[in-house]
């Protein structure tokens, strides 16, 4: 039965890439994501779900899975992925080759795979694997809509790199099934997803040690600062590494794979750090009360936030400078035809409203059911005011509505500078204050609308 979900799964995954790749239909990413999602929800109790070898590699490294079913697992979704390569291409009557896109080198293909790889075997780990965040009796149902968005984030910041791949069955599959193009750079993609899948292994230890640690100690576990600062580190890291390499490579959609990149990493370490991921964020959880974050450690998340916003914007550089558009400078200024004022209060007005649902959705006793105490939707609430604020607003200010991204492109723009043209970091201080502000008037707008949550702590006080 396991062999048969994955062999399935895989092979419904790896038909919709190649039919979509050779299509050419709008929205590519998001239906692969889907196809995802959907055979995830549909084989996960039977198999777990896996539909890729880097994600039953890093599964097994993890204590996640017994080694001595890793082997049929792999065969299974090679088998699949190979199977349903030759059977999509046969329709079409055309391939989808492996290989670095457009102007991009080898190097920067299997970086793309290597990062991208990472982010969806965390994902998968902290959303499905997580003795805290996916119980045994008490499950999540958002892990396979966290899983699957993870192609979304991706498949829309590097597709136009590496093609996206993210998983050895579609690399192979696609690889040997466009023979006559040539065979070999799928094996080279599988060895650098799995260096992708070993990191993320490795790193999950480090922001969840209390999986390897005494069960009984789960319910009044507290992580401690350095793995919130991980958490918090990481979840920006890869928001605007994904916003920057949309940016770079010309996507329409920079703001819905945007808000798909934050949707998965909340989903993922929500319940290590509150996954705030944006110090407005930060700064509206301290002005709210409540004793959801003291002052020192909200700093730290600051820092640390910031720091990792500077660090993708570094990277995302590299893939600039060898994109199409490395003739085209990406500057943090307000688009054409907006003054900066209008650019600021258009980060202003979405930075609080961002503020105000993540206060709203994810700070607050949630509904729940008769089978689950976790919440569904709040993740994806917040990951939605991206989508509503890049569209919305992005032709005024860019649509960071976060001071990290805002000091990432910055930051970009400042390392590689086409034409010499480049906007001053003053742009980032302004910017951000005009996003810090925006997050102080979403705590002030909870205050407002949730005043029963501060009468119940007062009581909770006087008790």
């Amino acid at each position: 039965q396991k062999c048969a979900c994955e062999f399935l799964g895989v092979f419904v995954l790896v038909f919709t890439v190649v039919c979509q790749s050779l299509s050419g239909a709008a929205f590519g990413a998001t239906s692969i994501a889907c196809s995802l999602m959907v055979m995830i929800y549909a084989t996960g109790p039977i198999s777990g779900g896996h539909l890729n070898p880097a994600v039953s590699f890093a599964l097994a490294l993890s204590e996640k899975m017994k080694w001595s079913e890793v082997p049929v697992y792999w065969i299974t979704q090679l088998m699949a992925g190979i199977l349903a390569g030759f059977m999509a291409c046969s329709l079409f009557t055309d391939t989808v080759d492996v290989a670095p896109k457009d102007t991009y080198s080898g190097w920067h293909a299997y970086l793309a795979e290597t990062l991208y790889t990472f982010m969806l075997c965390f994902v998968v780990l902290n959303a499905a694997g997580s003795k805290r965040n996916n119980s045994p009796t008490d499950g999540n149902n958002f892990f396979a809509l966290a899983i699957g968005f993870v192609i979304i984030a991706g498949g829309n910041a590097v597709g136009r790199v590496s093609g996206a791949a993210f998983n050895p069955a579609v690399a192979i599959g696609l690889d040997l099934s466009s023979h006559q193009k040539g065979v070999g750079n799928g094996f080279l993609w599988t060895l650098f997803e799995l260096v992708g899948a070993g990191i993320a292994a490795a790193i999950y230890r480090d922001v969840r040690p209390e999986d390897y640690g005494n069960e009984s100690d789960l319910d009044t576990y507290k992580p401690a600062l350095l793995s919130k600062l991980l958490s918090e580190f990481l979840g920006v890291f890869f928001l605007v590494l994904t916003v920057g390499l949309n940016l770079c490579n010309g996507s329409a959609v920079t703001a819905w794979s945007a808000a798909a990149a934050l949707m998965c990493m909340i989903y993922s370490l929500g319940d290590v750090s509150g996954a705030h991921f944006n110090p407005a964020v930060t700064l509206a959880c301290m002005a709210s009360g409540r004793d959801l974050i003291n002052t020192l450690d909200g700093l730290a998340y600051m820092v640390a936030q910031v720091l990792a916003g500077v660090i993708a914007g570094c990277l995302y550089s590299v893939f600039h400078r060898s994109s199409l558009k490395s003739t085209s400078p990406i500057t943090l200024a307000p688009g054409d035809g907006f003054s900066f004022h209008q650019a600021g209060m258009a980060e202003f007005a979405a930075t609080a409203l961002l503020a105000y649902i993540v206060l709203s959705c994810a700070t607050v006793a949630h509904a729940g059911s008769q089978k689950t105490k976790n919440s569904f939707y709040f993740a994806l609430c917040i990951g939605s005011c991206v989508t509503v604020g890049g569209f919305a607003v992005g032709a005024a200010s860019g649509g960071e509505l976060n001071p990290a991204v805002a000091a990432g492109i910055a930051t970009a723009s400042s390392v590689f500078q086409p034409g010499g043209q480049s906007a001053p970091m003053a742009n980032f201080v302004t910017l951000g204050l005009y996003e810090l502000a925006g997050g102080l008037l979403g705590a002030v707008a909870f205050q407002a609308t949730h005043a029963k949550q501060y009468v119940d702590v007062c009581a909770g006080s006087a008790l």
